[in-house]
């Protein structure tokens, strides 16, 4: 196969991993409460839902190898950890919000169900096809995501070249960082460190391309999956910030289908309903199916587990599936302020050259990081006074980003030690 023609099939696939209710929902209702500051929170947005999980595709492209070897400089009990929490992060929180945001799409604007059934009988549908593989769902993928960015395409121009009232003021205190936080929310950026894999097994599969082939092929791939990512974030981004004078709405699904509705008319909202549905099943069962094969191959690939893996997937998905988008986007808050720090140092040490990144600056900026990240996490938990003192005294800390400057110091300081040292061992055999 073409050279060129692989790299444009693996960014389409890149494109589509990542592109998911989430990356739906949440750009539009970040621009209508941003308003008139909507540039700053675009760039935010940007950087922890583009930039970030696409370096994890380039730090894959280097290694090229599991996800295990994501965290294996720190140790490999740790990578094992980490593996283990982020699937049962997986499938607690953005499966199940597949099914809520079809619930609220889809379901509850047509037809009088309850969300509790709709949970139920979507993640029953989720199991069959996970427990009986087939390639129907890869297929209706490779389809749903041209037909979704037409679809989107269509909205954002007719909307954009709209006539609308001024844009609002922001009700954020600091656009870039409340980008940065909502961007966590994709999990686009744990999707890169779970789906990079894929890609890497993928491409070796074909036994076409040597190693430097293959890591110009996915580096090359993420960048155009990662421009056209930001090209639809930041048209719905502005669409959000033009109508936020216009309406007053709290939902995120339901700005999204009043904004529909407003430049497509009823019969394109309710198209765009069915094909959201859609991607977000395929989403759930490529959730369920992933976390499975991972508890498979840990226990020596025993069926069982992936059955039971698969069965506690759904009945998770059932339980929380049923709860509002807002409400299990509540709930992941610290979820996400606890495995997020570290998954994006750990991105950021595998992308870079071995010289800078050794073992042991993997053991101590990760610690760092976690230590100076559970003040955000804790904030969720403990009344906001009785962290007034180690918040202010921490730089970021009150944009829930305390963990940056500490962790780039010790980056920073490791490195020069190391270059101190071996500058010193060079004279001392020089001698």
């Amino acid at each position: 196969m073409d050279f060129n023609k692989q790299t444009y099939l693996t960014a389409f696939a890149l494109f589509s991993l990542f592109f998911g209710a989430g990356n739906l929902i949440l750009p539009p209702f970040l621009g209508y409460n941003a308003g008139e500051d909507w540039f700053w929170v675009l760039l935010g947005f940007g950087i922890s839902a583009v930039i970030i999980p696409i370096m994890a595709i380039y730090g894959y492209a280097r290694l090229q190898g599991t996800m295990l070897d994501f965290a294996k400089k720190i140790s490999p009990a740790v990578a094992l950890v980490y593996c283990l929490i982020v699937y049962a992060i997986s499938v607690a929180l953005p499966a199940p919000r597949t099914a809520s945001v079809t619930y609220e799409m889809a379901v509850q604007p047509y037809f009088e169900l309850s969300s509790l059934w709709l949970s139920t009988i979507y993640f029953a549908l989720v199991l069959v096809f996970v427990l009986n593989r087939t390639k129907i769902i890869s297929l209706i993928g490779k389809f749903l995501t041209p037909l979704i960015i037409v679809l989107l395409i269509c909205i954002i121009g007719i909307g954009l070249f709209a006539e609308t009232e001024a844009m609002r003021t922001s009700i954020f205190e600091n656009g870039l960082s409340a980008g940065i936080l909502e961007g966590y929310q994709t999990f686009d950026a744990i999707g890169g460190v779970v789906v990079g894999g894929v890609i890497v097994i993928s491409l070796a599969l074909q036994r076409t391309y040597n190693y430097e082939e293959k890591k110009k092929m996915i580096a090359r791939s993420g960048f155009l999956a990662g421009t056209g990512l930001f090209i639809i974030y930041g048209g719905l981004i502005a669409l959000g910030a033009y109508y936020s004078s216009a309406v007053q709405i709290e939902n995120r699904t339901e700005l999204l289908q009043l904004l529909s509705t407003s430049t497509l008319g009823s019969i394109g909202t309710a198209f765009l309903a069915v094909l959201v549905a859609l991607a977000c099943f395929t989403t759930a069962v490529g959730i369920i199916t992933g976390t499975s094969d991972f508890v498979k191959g840990l226990c020596k690939n025993s069926q069982a587990a992936y059955t039971s893996t698969a069965v506690l997937g759904c009945v998770f998905g059932v339980a929380i599936g049923q709860f509002d988008v807002s409400y299990i986007i509540d709930v992941a808050l610290p979820a996400l302020m606890f495995i997020y720090p570290i998954t994006i140092v750990l991105i950021l040490l595998n992308t870079l050259p071995e010289r800078f990144a050794s073992p042991l600056v993997f053991k101590f900026v990760a610690l760092v990081t976690f230590l100076f990240s559970i003040p955000d996490f804790l904030s969720f938990f403990i009344t906001e006074g009785a962290l007034d003192v180690l918040k202010t005294s921490i730089p970021l800390s009150n944009y829930s980003m305390g963990w940056v400057l500490p962790s780039l110091l010790t980056f920073v300081l490791l490195n020069i030690s190391t270059l101190y040292r071996d500058r010193n061992d060079r004279e001392i055999k020089s001698k």
